[in-house]
């Protein structure tokens, strides 16, 4: 027997008034389930074992030695996604041409390593540079998986990843390019979109996306490309999630979706072919 408010129910009951009751959903149809945050944390935890696994693969020993915050010592002994360019860092970047690494020839996107375009989006160049994405991951991933659900959530995360580095990819065939930044971006723009819709104010949202938008303009190095490429993906694909007509939504939040995908890869292909 179960324990109720009032009495007690066998437990054949419980189960058949719970089929009758619909799960709680978010303003934008999705799961509850997103309030925990489970998404977020598991991209953090991808993004982590990446960065450890390139590591191990570099034979560069303890992660927390004296060495690894020295930049030369870090390049020299770390390698990877953690320090200089070997191990999974090259097998995973954003890169169009195939190049050569260590005296082998490394496949590009434009040989067919489409791969590319995702694995990117998970590699880093270096503890500073996935400390500091793992934190804008979790500050605006908590917020839009609550609001979206885990799903959806996860669709714009990787959509606009995907856009990111195939407007990285199409600017600068031949730059090597990486990090989450690309997803993030995204992160930022639906983030607006999201208040926005809700009639939220958005005045806290504006200052912090300007001082990022800055930082890619100013600070070398950095794919403005594939930044931009991933605000503009993820700004469309979180309008289709948040003002989809409530009586298809889930058909218009796939097709959205799906559609921009398609677009992408479209794209890619038609450069590539």
């Amino acid at each position: 027997m179960r324990e109720a408010s009032v009495g007690h129910q066998c437990p054949e009951c419980v189960a058949a008034g719970r089929r009758s009751v619909r799960p709680a959903r978010t303003t934008f149809g999705g799961s509850a389930a997103g309030q925990h945050g489970y998404v977020s944390i598991a991209l953090i935890v991808l993004n982590v074992g990446v960065a450890l696994l390139g590591a191990a693969m570099a034979g560069g020993g303890s992660l927390f030695s004296g060495g690894f915050f020295s930049n030369a010592s870090a390049i020299q002994a770390y390698g990877g996604v953690i320090g200089g360019y070997v191990t999974l860092t090259p097998l995973g970047q954003v890169a169009g041409g195939a190049f050569p690494d260590a005296g082998t020839v490394i496949p590009g996107v434009y040989d067919g390593a489409y791969y590319r375009l995702i694995t990117a989006m998970f590699i880093h160049y270096g503890p500073l540079h996935l400390l500091l994405n793992m934190w804008a991951l979790w500050v605006l991933g908590r917020s839009l998986e609550g609001a979206l659900g885990p799903i959806r959530f996860l669709a714009l995360y990787v959509i606009s990843g995907l856009g990111g580095n195939v407007a990285a990819l199409l600017v600068s065939p031949n730059s090597l390019t990486a990090g989450a930044s690309t997803a993030l971006f995204g992160l930022f723009a639906a983030l607006f979109v999201v208040m926005r819709r809700l009639r939220r104010d958005t005045s806290s949202v504006i200052p912090i996306l300007v001082i990022n938008l800055v930082i890619t303009f100013l600070v070398p190095g950095i794919s403005i490309a594939g930044h931009l490429g991933g605000l503009v993906t993820g700004g469309f694909v979180a309008a289709g999630l948040a003002y989809a007509p409530k009586e298809h939504r889930t058909a218009v939040q796939v097709a959205v979706c799906a559609g921009v995908t398609v677009a992408l890869l479209a794209m890619v292909f038609a450069v590539s072919a």
